[in-house]
């Protein structure tokens, strides 16, 4: 651990917001419309946290305590990512375990939310996001597992260090793998044409519906960790595809930021081409993410034999 990765861990930390605002902007652009600035979930970061915050008198602790455990979680999550293409804040065998976990336990925590407020509404959101998680989380494993046969270590610092040096022995399956986690990007942080984020319609969303009930700061910080999220998938696209651990440590941030600008530019041009799919088909969407890892891991198997 040096200083390098607590510089990494605080430019994730700080650069998150932004990204949410580039994939609207690249969206904006290209379907001829002006669109907000890329900064401005900053803005509505600061004014939500202006806010008061109203709770229902049906809702408990659980309610209250939900948007601060998947904050924790998901920035615990970040501190066992290689965010300087080198190390992590925290790394261990087995750790890619822990991070799928983490993930879980932060999607768990704004299901029993969402729950807890007694609504219809958003009991059909949390049921939703429970669903296609069971589906999006497998998949997320198969993609470490893959990384993990490719280079053969079990902690994600290793895993992503490595992987991208093995483009010329490995290239298709790592090709699968990146391709696998765009997909999962695209379904846990309900963007299109998975889930939409500018909706208000509560009959079609995943995400959204089980935040109605969070308001001032709680909101801000449920938006927050999404935008987290969406930096650390991100990450992991990047680690797959650019190799940084050779690169002095100014220039593996600088490359990396601006990978990850590239990634959010990825996903608005997505967003731009493509409509927002019925919910019976993103079980299908989640399963192709499942089957790319799936189809790496037999390419790995069959080069090792």
């Amino acid at each position: 651990m040096t200083a390098v990765t607590w510089v990494a861990l605080g430019l994730t930390l700080v650069a998150a917001p932004a990204l949410p605002g580039i994939v609207n902007r690249t969206k904006s652009l290209l379907t001829g419309r002006r669109g907000a600035p890329v900064t401005q979930l900053y803005r509505d970061l600061a004014r939500l946290w202006r806010k008061g915050t109203v709770y229902s008198r049906t809702t408990t602790w659980v309610f209250r305590i939900a948007p601060i455990l998947l904050l924790a979680t998901t920035a615990a999550a970040a501190c066992l990512l290689p965010l300087d293409g080198r190390s992590a804040l925290l790394t261990f065998a087995g750790d890619f375990i822990a991070f799928a976990g983490l993930l879980a336990l932060g999607r768990f925590a704004l299901v029993l939310a969402a729950l807890d407020t007694g609504s219809s509404f958003e009991g059909m959101g949390a049921s939703r996001e429970g669903t296609f998680g069971s589906m999006g989380e497998p998949a997320l494993v198969l993609c470490f597992a893959a990384l993990a046969l490719a280079t053969g270590g079990t902690s994600l610092a290793l895993m992503f260090s490595e992987a991208p040096s093995l483009w010329s022995a490995d290239g298709p399956a790592l090709a699968m793998v990146a391709g696998a986690l765009l997909l999962l990007t695209i379904a846990e942080t309900g963007r299109v044409p998975v889930d939409d984020p500018a909706t208000h319609l509560e009959l079609t969303m995943i995400h959204e519906v089980m935040v109605l009930d969070h308001s001032g700061p709680d909101l801000a910080i449920v938006q927050y960790a999404t935008a987290l999220k969406l930096a650390l998938f991100g990450t992991m696209i990047v680690d797959v595809l650019v190799p940084r651990a050779g690169l002095p440590v100014a220039a593996s941030l600088a490359v990396w930021l601006v990978a990850l600008g590239a990634v959010a530019v990825a996903l608005g041009v997505v967003e731009a081409m493509m409509a927002r799919m019925s919910l019976a088909r993103v079980p299908r969407f989640l399963v192709a993410a499942g089957i790319l890892p799936a189809f790496a891991i037999i390419l790995l198997l069959g080069s090792a034999g």
